[in-house]
């Protein structure tokens, strides 16, 4: 068995919208997928995702699959804007931090699959509603620069079996000068999920480092 046949990648996400552009994507760069390639969608809310992530690990050969949590999510700093991404160098919530692994290398990929976007690197965190308003500058507070609901549920439950690589990579739609709405106004005008779309070959780069030797 190869070394990438045995370390499979499992990419997670909550949204329709946003598997619609992962699978878009992943129709264009067909042939460049690592062998055991997952895309999972957990649906809303960390109790959802933290349940499918769960039962996707449990799966035969599944063990010491790398994960990456991904979708949209709402930016916290002043002067990000919508297409900008965000690369965790942590995520949290009340269970704990999970730590990602290969964050400057991520980075440096999705630089360059979405040449022109900014890329924001510092702790993610996770909360179970929509946040707004003050809430927002609360969150800004404890030095994270984006939340969204799913990531940090997922990179709990998939470190807790072990040593497995984790990370996460989010495409900002919501912005203290850019408040979004409502999700469904993504399709419509805003530029998440063209860059969404675009940096599929990004994880998969991440995971191919992976499994290089470690010097």
């Amino acid at each position: 068995m190869s070394a990438e046949a045995s370390a499979p990648l499992l990419v997670a996400c909550a949204l329709r919208i946003e598997q619609a552009a992962l699978r878009s994507a992943a129709r264009g760069v067909r042939g460049a997928a690592p062998p055991g390639h997952t895309l999972l969608r957990t649906g809303m809310g960390p109790r959802a995702a933290g349940r499918a992530v769960s039962r996707a690990l449990d799966r035969p050969g599944m063990d010491r699959a790398a994960v990456l949590a991904t979708g949209f999510c709402a930016g916290l700093v002043p002067g990000m804007d919508p297409g900008d991404l965000v690369v965790a160098e942590q995520t949290r919530d009340p269970h704990g931090d999970v730590t990602c692994t290969g964050t400057a290398l991520l980075a440096e990929a999705l630089a360059r699959a979405a040449p022109g976007r900014t890329v924001h690197i510092g702790p993610l965190t996770g909360s179970d509603h929509v946040v707004r308003g003050q809430e927002r500058a609360q969150l800004r507070a404890t030095g994270a620069i984006a939340v969204d609901m799913e990531s940090a549920a997922t990179l709990w439950t998939a470190a807790g079996g072990g040593s497995r690589p984790v990370a996460a990579v989010r495409v900002i739609v919501d912005a203290p000068e850019h408040e979004l709405v409502r999700i469904g106004t993504v399709r419509g005008g805003i530029s998440a999920f063209r860059v969404l779309r675009a940096v599929l070959p990004a994880f998969y780069e991440w995971h191919r480092s992976l499994l290089l030797p470690r010097r």
